[in-house]
């Protein structure tokens, strides 16, 4: 257990060097070097905890959002879960943008992805309880409604949706509301 504080804490040092050097340039330009120089630490415990520096930008990600977002998700709605999510980015909007700058759109959407695929599946499973619906179609729902609200966190982040997190999600809730229900009903009679 003491093992375990240790090393979490090491990582979060890690991590709050990177967010901070994040600030002032683009990821693709901090060195390994620069981050354990800002928190005390040296290269060697930098990768006993982490690959490279992708691998902490992951890391920092999952533990600072996705995994708190996991673990209330059976007290929030979706909505609720996904304005978690946005002010989240919000509140860390020049790391994100640094992220999806240095990244590109495809690696920031496919990471945002599986926490969001998670979130849109366990919308579909309460929606179609009362449904017989194959494996096939829910997985094909989660991935198309997964995949275009990927798309919009990406654009909203990128500044070309000028909305608040809360009309962001009022938008989506609306455009989708009763479509997954919907759909559902109509792949279950296929």
């Amino acid at each position: 257990m003491a093992y375990s504080v240790t090393s979490d804490r090491t990582k979060k040092a890690l991590a709050e060097s990177l967010k901070k050097i994040m600030k002032q340039k683009p990821l693709n330009k901090i060195s390994i070097r620069e981050i354990v120089e800002d928190c005390g630490l040296n290269r060697q415990t930098f990768y006993y905890h982490f690959k490279d520096i992708y691998d902490l930008v992951e890391w920092m990600f999952e533990q600072e959002a996705i995994r708190l977002l996991r673990e209330n998700m059976t007290f929030l709605t979706w909505e609720d879960s996904c304005l978690y999510l946005l002010k989240y980015i919000e509140k860390n909007w020049e790391v994100c943008t640094c992220t999806l700058n240095s990244l590109g759109r495809s690696h920031l959407e496919s990471f945002f992805y599986k926490d969001l695929h998670s979130i849109i599946r366990s919308v579909i499973e309460e929606g179609a309880s009362d449904l017989i619906l194959q494996e096939k179609y829910k997985d094909f729902l989660a991935h198309f409604y997964t995949v275009s609200f990927a798309a919009i966190l990406i654009s909203w982040l990128k500044g070309e949706i000028k909305l608040s997190a809360e009309e962001l999600i009022e938008m989506v809730s609306i455009t989708i509301s009763n479509n997954i229900r919907g759909a559902t009903e109509r792949f279950s009679k296929v």
